[in-house]
């Protein structure tokens, strides 16, 4: 059985290039072992990330984000069973909000500042499968 679980949290130091290189090594390291892909997105110190897999690698991956000293207010947004993954492309792609994907977010949201705290889980699935389907992830930085 197939789920996306969706969760926001907040960085507990000012999000940098180096801190999203090691986010996505370990993801890039340990998902294709545990048949994990998704999406990493990030800006104004927030993440957002979609994890889609087996019902117990994804839990248990959530599990371990959420006792991630990266991380703090770490909140689940959704989770859902899938019949096909939306991010099967990638071990983990990342995703900034920057000025390119600025307009998408505000498709999204009334403001172009990632708040995923403000979103429904509904809201913010259709962002990043919108990000995923205009072109806006990357696989590495």
């Amino acid at each position: 059985m197939l789920v996306r679980l969706i969760y926001a949290s907040r960085s507990c130091s000012p999000i940098t290039s180096e801190l999203v290189k090691q986010i996505l090594d370990a993801a890039h390291q340990h998902n294709p072992q545990s048949g994990i892909t998704g999406v990493l997105c990030y800006g104004d110190d927030v993440f957002v990330q979609a994890l889609e897999g087996g019902r117990a690698e994804v839990n248990a991956l959530y599990q371990h984000i959420c006792r991630d000293s990266r991380h703090r207010d770490v909140t689940l947004l959704a989770y859902q069973e899938i019949d096909q993954r939306e991010f099967a492309c990638w071990s983990m792609a990342q995703a900034p909000i920057d000025k390119k994907n600025a307009a998408l977010l505000l498709r999204h949201s009334s403001s172009p500042v990632l708040d995923p705290f403000r979103l429904s889980g509904s809201t913010t699935t259709r962002l990043l499968c919108e990000l995923g389907s205009s072109g806006g992830l990357r696989s590495r930085g």
